[in-house]
């Protein structure tokens, strides 16, 4: 039998951190610890790391609906994830302390991965800013062995951040670097194709969410005849309904989706979207939202049941100064779990 205890944790970024949304300076995230109350050293963490700008789920009475969520899941013993269905980064949080609490390692699934034989290859992230510093994200990322390369763009003028690709791509061809970009809802209906056709002309990837979300027609009309992959992001937030999820993707039909489970439904929901994708032949892949650590080592060890080939959106929380260490570490282009290490408990 578990108790269940919440501790809030506020993450601070090392340097600023920009989106088209605004700049991060700080993350609150709460964990969720599952506690046996016969052995204390027996116990699963779990982390709840809603973003306030984009989660569903987020309101300024958050920590009182977690509260009342780690009360029943108390009661009942057990994660009720159609009851959490609608509040995503709270069924992750639960879901993930849960299997910890059961497998009582940070060896979350037993896979190549979590035993510490393979690494899931990543793609490095270049944050919004001026040029220059844009420029020396991407230098410093393809000197440590990144290989495929995601930029966010948006926010700091088409133009500029177009220079910024044909420079990458005049020292790197498309088959030395994949490069993706997300826009993040920024671009105007009216004038996205146009620049969609000039990122097209540089070999990216893929587009993220290229214009807002909720657009759901004009969306599935760029999907139709877009000249490179879009893929849906901030699309999927909110649509937590099976029914739901099978129509928005029969609807638009877009190249790819990406999820992250603290925005698109847990695990659990996650694993929804990827059935529906597999029926309607869209590709996918999985990224972390800014968690720390914990919840990144839930994705990455969940991420790993997979047979994805494609780069995975995992950052490694060297984002933050004040992160929670785990046995994840970066080699090369890839991430990697040590066991050794992974067996050890956390003691919040």
């Amino acid at each position: 039998m578990f108790q269940i205890e919440i501790n809030p944790y506020t993450l601070l970024f090392k340097q600023p951190a920009g989106t088209s949304r605004g700049v991060y300076t700080e993350h609150k995230v709460w964990y969720v610890v599952f506690r046996d109350v016969e052995d204390e050293s027996h116990s699963g963490i779990g982390e709840c790391a809603p973003l306030h700008d984009l989660s569903c789920d987020y309101g300024p009475h958050y920590a009182e609906t977690l509260s009342s969520f780690c009360k029943i899941t108390e009661e009942k013993q057990r994660v009720d994830t159609e009851l959490l269905r609608h509040y995503p980064s709270i069924l992750f949080g639960l879901e993930t302390a849960m299997r910890r609490y059961q497998r009582r390692t940070w060896q979350l699934w037993d896979t190549p991965f979590s035993r510490g034989e393979e690494g899931v290859a990543i793609n490095g992230l270049v944050w919004m800013g001026d040029h220059a510093a844009m420029t020396e994200q991407i230098q410093s990322l393809l000197s440590r062995g990144f290989r495929c390369i995601k930029l966010k763009i948006g926010a700091t003028g088409f133009d500029r951040e177009l220079d910024l690709l044909r420079f990458i791509r005049s020292r790197y061809t498309v088959k030395e670097v994949t490069l993706r970009v997300d826009a993040n809802g920024n671009f105007e209906y009216r004038d996205v194709m146009d620049k969609l056709r000039q990122l097209a002309e540089l070999d990216i990837h893929s587009i993220e969410q290229p214009i807002p979300a909720g657009l759901r027609q004009e969306m599935a009309g760029l999907c139709a005849s877009t000249p490179l992959p879009i893929a849906l992001d901030e699309e999927l937030i909110g649509i937590n309904n099976p029914i739901e999820k099978k129509k928005l993707l029969e609807t638009i039909r877009p190249q790819y989706i990406i999820l992250k489970p603290s925005l698109h439904g847990g695990i659990n929901g996650c694993a929804e979207w990827i059935g529906l994708a597999g029926e309607l032949n869209i590709g996918w892949w999985i990224t972390s939202a800014l968690e720390s650590n914990i919840g990144l080592n839930s994705i990455a060890q969940w991420c790993a049941t997979f047979n994805n080939p494609l780069p995975q959106g995992l950052g490694t929380g060297t984002l933050y100064a004040n992160n929670i260490p785990m046995p994840l570490e970066i080699r090369g282009d890839r991430l990697w779990f040590n066991p050794e290490e992974g067996s050890k408990q956390l003691i919040l």
